[in-house]
């Protein structure tokens, strides 16, 4: 059934999961911040708003990808009072835990339905429609969203009440940001002993080393020819949102008194490194912070 979208946020993974949902044949009102983003969003095919406002009044369903929390609390600020009553708002965006259930809340209370659904998957897969999904809110918005999610990617998992989609994302990239840094240094052990990265990846990848940051997204040239390594490390999933994921999880961490010495240190780890690097490289770049700092202690 076809629906009318509203899509705020056009973004590198916004824009690619609004032109998904005009080809599965939705009705796309969009918006951004950015012109730029508004005329690629256009040219996709969806129906460009002077505001966010706008967007949202004859929309079903309001869906949002934005950089944190607070922008998200601000747009249902602007927003909540100009839509329909009943309306599903449904925010993809990865934020704090704590600010996805307040906008669930501000959202219930204005008389709105509420679900959290952040994703994994990067731009390649908002592009390629192959996102993973991790929703949080009640069931009957769950599948009230579901043939939007699955226009826009591969897997949808109800994870459970409000916040619970966030929970997962965080657990999950906290699980990713440790493999990657585990998975750069055994490689660059493994120079260190003369090993080449094509003997480690066939030994790993088809043993217990075996994870998705060594065989998808390996951060050595070779092995994984579609990995950003052989592409000067383009981002992919850029250092930035690594460290902004792994910052969540830290302080996810912290509040509820769990040891996580891994994750705390890796979210240092990416911390320091997206300083230097920002949007620039993908997070699987960390490999050669790794080698330069071991050629510092040789």
């Amino acid at each position: 059934m076809s629906r009318t979208v509203a899509f705020i946020g056009l973004g590198h993974m916004g824009g690619p999961m609004a032109a998904n949902l005009v080809k599965a044949g939705h009705r796309v009102l969009g918006h951004d911040l950015v012109p730029a983003a508004m005329e690629t969003a256009a040219g996709a095919g969806a129906e460009v708003a002077a505001s966010a406002a706008e967007a949202v009044a004859g929309a079903d369903v309001v869906i949002s990808m934005l950089p944190a929390g607070r922008h998200v609390l601000a747009l249902y600020g602007d927003i909540l009072t100009a839509a329909r009553p009943g309306t599903l708002f449904v925010d993809c965006s990865t934020i704090d835990v704590a600010d996805a259930r307040t906008a669930h809340d501000r959202a219930v209370a204005a008389g709105m339905r509420a679900l959290d659904a952040p994703v994994s998957g990067g731009v390649v897969g908002a592009e390629a429609a192959t996102l993973t999904f991790m929703a949080g809110g009640g069931e009957s918005e769950f599948a009230e969203a579901l043939p939007l999610l699955e226009a826009m990617g591969k897997k949808a998992v109800h994870c459970g009440g409000p916040g619970a989609g966030q929970a997962a994302k965080i657990c999950n990239n906290m699980i990713l940001g440790v493999s990657m840094i585990a998975v750069s240094e055994a490689f660059v052990l493994g120079e260190s002993l003369g090993l080449s990265h094509q003997a480690l990846y066939d030994v790993a990848s088809t043993a217990s080393g075996q994870c998705w940051a060594l065989s998808v997204n390996c951060p050595v040239p070779g092995p994984v020819p579609t990995s950003p390594a052989n592409r000067e490390y383009r981002p992919g999933f850029a250092a930035s949102l690594m460290a902004k994921d792994l910052g969540l999880a830290a302080n996810a961490v912290r509040a509820g008194g769990v040891d996580a010495e891994l994750g705390l240190r890796a979210a240092e780890l990416y911390s320091a490194y997206a300083e230097r690097v920002g949007d620039t490289e993908d997070f699987s770049g960390i490999v050669r912070t790794i080698r330069d700092r071991s050629g510092d202690q040789v």
